[in-house]
Formats: C-alpha cells, sequence, structure tokens
C-alpha cells in the first residue's frame, strides 16, 4: 500500500469538482491531508496492494471477475461492454491509478489498511470516492448495487465510528461519488484500522472502483478575512507599500485552541510566521516586495496539538497578489514632416491612455496624429494598465518639421519651337526637376528649358529636414510654320492647274502671291492659269509671333509639245538626253523610239523620262531613229526622227 501525503490544493479541487453523495463529511474546517491513498500512477497495470491490504486475488488485466481486483489507470470494453469503460482515475491524473474490484459471492471486506500517524483526541474527516462500474442497462437493468460499510477500528479491534453508503446505484455514464465520516482518536491512539465491507452478494452486478482515500484533521469552522475588504484576494501594484490585518473567527469545538498563522509564496509549502500566533494577523508590504502570490491562512489546533501540523485545521486563504508593472515601450515614426502623419505605438499591457501636446487624448496601443502640424510638437504621454491592473507611465518626444512652400515665377508659360525658357524655383535647399528632359540641370533652382513638346515640369523642393514640396509648371511649345508649296505644274497655253500646297505650325495663317491669275489666293489648293512661265510663292506666318515660312512653285506653260530633232549623248553637260519640255501638260500619253531595224530601244508612259541613248544600259549607235508619241487625251499622234550624235 502507498501511502502518499499531498498539498491541500488537490484536496481543495476534489471537493469543489465532485458532489458529496450521502456522506457525513467534517462541517467545520479540515487540516491538511494526513493520509492520501492514490495508488499510486503508471502505466497498466498497477502492482499490487500489500498482502495485509486485501484478501481479493490480484489479477493484471483491465477486467477482473467475481473475487478478483487489479490496479489500473483505465479500463475499457469489460464483459461485453457492460461495464463503463474508464479513461482516468478520479482526480484525472496522467496515468492515475484506481482499485477495480469484482466482488466476491459472499459479503466480505475487500480492504483494509492500517493507518499510522494520527493525532490523538483529534477529530478527522476520513472520505473516498467510489463509482459503480457497472452500466445502469447491465443485467437487464437489475445489477447488484454495491453496499459498503467504512469502519474505523483501533489496532485491538475495537470500533471508533463505522459508516454505511446505502446501495450505490449504476448510472448511465461512469460518476465517481465521495462517501466518508468524521471520528475522534482517544487519548493517546495515533494508529487506526481502516476496514471496507462490500455487503452485496457477488454475481450480475456489485462491481466497483476505489481511489483517493484520505484522512484529514477536522475541527471547528476557521473563517479569515481581510480587513476592511470583501474579497479574500487583494492585487498590490510592484513599487507600492501596504498594510493590511488579517482577522479570523472560529466557531465552538476547542476547549483551549491555540492559533499559527502560515505563509506560501507561489504555491509553496506553508510555513509558520514566527511570532504569529493571535487570531489577527498584521502584515506590512514594503515598496520593494518581489512580484508573486502571496497565500496566508490561520492554523488552529487544541492546545497542545499547535506544534504538530498534521493535528491543525486550517481556515480558506487569503491572498495579496503583488503584480508587475507593465514593462512598456513606444515607438514612433517621428520626426515628421508637417502634414504627415504621425504614429504613436505602445506595448506591455492590455489598456492605453494617450495624453500629450494641446490636451490631446487618445486609447489604444497604437494611435495615429492625422495631417500633423508644427505646433503638434513635444512630449506624449501613455498610461499604461496590464492585466494585474498595474499602470506605469511612459512618454515619447515627438518633432514636426516644417514642410518647405514650393513656388516658381512661372506656372504656365509659351516658346516657339526651338527656342529655349529659363525656369526658376523657390522655397527650400534641395531641388529636384521631374522629368529632365531637355533641361540643362535636373538639380538646380533654374534650369533651362528647351523642350520639343509641350510638356509639364514638376519641382520636388526639398528644406534641411528632408521635408518637401511640389510645384508644376506647364510649357507648351508652340510649332513653328511650314510651308510646302507642292510640285512645279505644266500647262499647256490657256490650260489651268491646281497647286497642291501644303502648311504646318500651331497659330497661322497663309497666302499665295502673286496675285495673278489666281482664283483665290487664301486656299491652300488655289487654281491658276497663268499665260507665261511664273513663280508662286506660299507664305505661312504665325500668329503668335513664331515666325514665317514660305515656298515657291513654278508653272511650266508650253505653247506646244516641242519635239528636238537630235541630242549628243556625251556626258558633256549639253544636250546630253532627248528631252521633250511640255510633254508633263498631258495627263495620258506614250512615247516609243525605235532603231532603223524597227526594234524599241525606249519607251516611257505618262512619265516625263527622258532618252539618254541607251538601250538596256548598253549605249546605242550614232543614227537616225523613228519616234512615236500618242498623246491620247488628245486622240493625237506625233511621228517623226531623232538624230543620236556622238
Amino acid at each position: 500500500m502507498r501511502i502518499v501525503l499531498r498539498f491541500i490544493g488537490f484536496i481543495l479541487i476534489s471537493f469543489n469538482t465532485y458532489k458529496n453523495a450521502g456522506a457525513q463529511l467534517c462541517q467545520g474546517s479540515l487540516g491538511d491531508p494526513i493520509v492520501n491513498i492514490t495508488f499510486g500512477a503508471g502505466s497498466n497495470p498497477g502492482s499490487p496492494l500489500a498482502a495485509a491490504s486485501t484478501n481479493y486475488q490480484y489479477v493484471s488485466s483491465d477486467c477482473p471477475n467475481d473475487g478478483f481486483y487489479t490496479v489500473r489507470n483505465s479500463t475499457t470494453s469489460c464483459f461485453s461492454n457492460t461495464w463503463h469503460s474508464l479513461n482516468a482515475d478520479h482526480t484525472g491524473d496522467a496515468n492515475g491509478y484506481f482499485m477495480l474490484v469484482n466482488a466476491s459471492i459472499q459479503p466480505s471486506a475487500f480492504y483494509v489498511d492500517t493507518v499510522r500517524g494520527l493525532c490523538s483526541n483529534t477529530t478527522f474527516e476520513f472520505a473516498a470516492w467510489v463509482i459503480n462500474v457497472l452500466q445502469s442497462s447491465a443485467c437487464g437493468s437489475n445489477g447488484i448495487q454495491p453496499n459498503l460499510t467504512f469502519t474505523i477500528e483501533r489496532t485491538n479491534g475495537t470500533v471508533l465510528q463505522t459508516y454505511n453508503s446505502g446501495n450505490i446505484p449504476a448510472q448511465a455514464s461512469p460518476q465517481w461519488r465521495q462517501f466518508g465520516f468524521f471520528f475522534t482518536t482517544p487519548v493517546g491512539i495515533t494508529d487506526v484500522v481502516l476496514r471496507i465491507v462490500n455487503n452485496s452478494q457477488g454475481g450480475c452486478g456489485n462491481d466497483l472502483a476505489l481511489d483517493d482515500i484520505t484522512f484529514r484533521p477536522c475541527g471547528p469552522q476557521v473563517s479569515a478575512a481581510i480587513l476592511n475588504n470583501p474579497s479574500s484576494a487583494i492585487t498590490l501594484c510592484e513599487g507600492n507599500a501596504a498594510s493590511y490585518t488579517f482577522t479570523s473567527t472560529i466557531s465552538a469545538g476547542y476547549s483551549n485552541p491555540s492559533f499559527q498563522w502560515q505563509q506560501s509564496l507561489n504555491g509553496s509549502a506553508w510555513t509558520d510566521i514566527a511570532g504569529a500566533n493571535s487570531a489577527t494577523l498584521t502584515i506590512n508590504f514594503q515598496a520593494n516586495m518581489v512580484p508573486g502570490n502571496y497565500s496566508y491562512r490561520l492554523s488552529v489546533a487544541e492546545s497542545g496539538n499547535l506544534g504538530t501540523q498534521l493535528c491543525r485545521v486550517n481556515s480558506s486563504v487569503l491572498s495579496i497578489i503583488v503584480a508587475s508593472s507593465p514593462v512598456t515601450t513606444i515607438t514612433t515614426n517621428s520626426p515628421v514632416c508637417e502634414g504627415i502623419n504621425l504614429t504613436l505605438t505602445a506595448t506591455g499591457g492590455t489598456q492605453y491612455q494617450w495624453s500629450g501636446v494641446n490636451n490631446y487624448s487618445a486609447n489604444g496601443a497604437s494611435v495615429v496624429l492625422n495631417n500633423t502640424q508644427i505646433a503638434q510638437s513635444g512630449k506624449y504621454f501613455v498610461l499604461v494598465t496590464n492585466n494585474g491592473g498595474c499602470t506605469r507611465l511612459d512618454s515619447a518626444i515627438v518633432t514636426v518639421n516644417p514642410t518647405p512652400v514650393a513656388t516658381t515665377n512661372i506656372s504656365t508659360a509659351s516658346i516657339c519651337e526651338g527656342d529655349n525658357i529659363q525656369l526658376q524655383s523657390f522655397g527650400g535647399t534641395g531641388y529636384q526637376w521631374i522629368p529632365a528632359t531637355r533641361l540643362s540641370s535636373a538639380t538646380i533652382s533654374n534650369p533651362l528649358a528647351a523642350p520639343l513638346d509641350t510638356i509639364q515640369y514638376s519641382i520636388v523642393i526639398s528644406n534641411q529636414f528632408a521635408c518637401s514640396d511640389t510645384a508644376q509648371v506647364t510649357i507648351n511649345v508652340i510649332e513653328k510654320p511650314k510651308a510646302f508649296a507642292g510640285p512645279d505644274k505644266y500647262i499647256l497655253e490657256s490650260q489651268s492647274v491646281q497647286l497642291s500646297g501644303s502648311v504646318a505650325g500651331q497659330g497661322i495663317s497663309y497666302s499665295w502671291s502673286p496675285l495673278v491669275n489666281i482664283d483665290n489666293a487664301f486656299s491652300i489648293t488655289p487654281v491658276v492659269n497663268p499665260v507665261a512661265d511664273i513663280d508662286y510663292t506660299l507664305t505661312v506666318t504665325s500668329n503668335t509671333g513664331c515666325g514665317t515660312a514660305s515656298d515657291v512653285v513654278h508653272i511650266y506653260v508650253y505653247k506646244d509639245i516641242f519635239v528636238p530633232t537630235g541630242f549628243t549623248p556625251d556626258n558633256k553637260g549639253k544636250n546630253d538626253t532627248w528631252n521633250i519640255p511640255g510633254l508633263n501638260a498631258f495627263n495620258n500619253y506614250e512615247v516609243s523610239v525605235y532603231n532603223r531595224y524597227g526594234g524599241l530601244v525606249f519607251h516611257t508612259k505618262n512619265v516625263a523620262i527622258p532618252w539618254d541613248g541607251k538601250y538596256k544600259g548598253i549605249p546605242q549607235p550614232i543614227g537616225v531613229y523613228v519616234f512615236v508619241i500618242a498623246l491620247k487625251d488628245q486622240n493625237r499622234l506625233i511621228k517623226g526622227t531623232v538624230m543620236l550624235i556622238r
């Protein structure tokens, strides 16, 4: 048998978690467990109990038969699932064992143990947790129910106290139930025998699990409180000093009670506070107290037993929680330029209250000041509160730098194509023109600009704080006038022809000169009918001061077509080709030249190409050649000869 001393927190958890079922448990205050039989923990199966503890036979499987028991941390699907499957012991301890019993056919004691080291002349509470492992639907819903008698005896067999559980019914789902009672040890008696008898007979049912057998001192009701505070726990923030008085009340039960206040830090073992032996206790917390959970309780025992802690009963626990102050940080994007959003971010808590310049106030871990101005420079504070309710004030200094005002000498200007203009900007120490297209420099305040087309320049002006502003300049480039009078024209006397002029430029006007034999001097394609060769000039003028342009077209006027009778293709620059003036005056014509053998040596159609005296690049011999000119518009045919002379 393993006997384990355990911290009171375990018992408190057990009491709060499981419902007492018909037990005669202590109605006063309890002490720390003197004995806590848990059956241990480990992998399946557990070790058998000491031979004196039971007359049942041990098996290692998880489904013992009548008159057998086992020690397990779980049991599964026993007897065709007529038993509950248990996944853990009563407390849910990892791999915690419990005793699993299949009752013998005849009623008998299935657990006997000698408990040693109790305090004499002291009232104790005995308690154990039991579960009927039979399914409620098993055995035709009429299974045998365990019925237990718990007896506390002196080692000589004298019964000190007995308690009967009554029938423990089966449940639809497994449910641990606590059974117990209290008894008083006689003077001088410190060892007792615990006997648990199953009064029901074996058969279909009467199967149970046993766990967590405890013996605890039971005494008067001891209550403790913090003076002038309704709560049993107070939070004191780190760095603060305070004084607390703990008071207590004790119901009747001890003839001559003795007191001892105890303390525990962060769940450590309880220790006596020297000299703290009255019903009240005052504790002074200094400002340098280490954060933690400082717990206090009053232990009470009959006079003479106080020196033995296992004889005491204890009050409820009072706690002074010294909570850590927040560990804070503040980050900011300061310095910022005027007009830029300023962000302040704090960490270390659950609540944040900001304050600052110009009565600024805000909440939240991260706050934003939009469109900041220089007047918002200064110190900002944040009160950080953590989940313990403790606070810390942190701060940061932020700077809002001035932003330059970008200005230029012009916002919009016009220049003529090919000209340039001086730009000028003001307001800072650094300059960047965007784009840098056709600027003498993109990083000075006054570059020379010579754009080819209309363009918008942006000037980014910065100051010594790297703050910047932007302005724009638009340069309109006016295209200069351009004149194209068109190709020369060829006509016969009394004919007219339309000129093929064209112009380019912005904001222009144009006209033809001279005003001789022209139908409209302000038309780009007027009709002319001169009586002799003449030059017409097309003049284009910019109405915005970007100059003028002109071009000349020559009009050839022929009386009739003239066919030369000879030529000398000797490359001396005179009379080198056979050229027929006036041929261009006709729209539809053909010219053919034949040698004396009738072979075609030159031909052109509707293109006034002179003959150079060659055929397929080969100079033709001196001689007379026959030509035929067909003027198809006039249905006219001209024939003759031409002399090729070298």
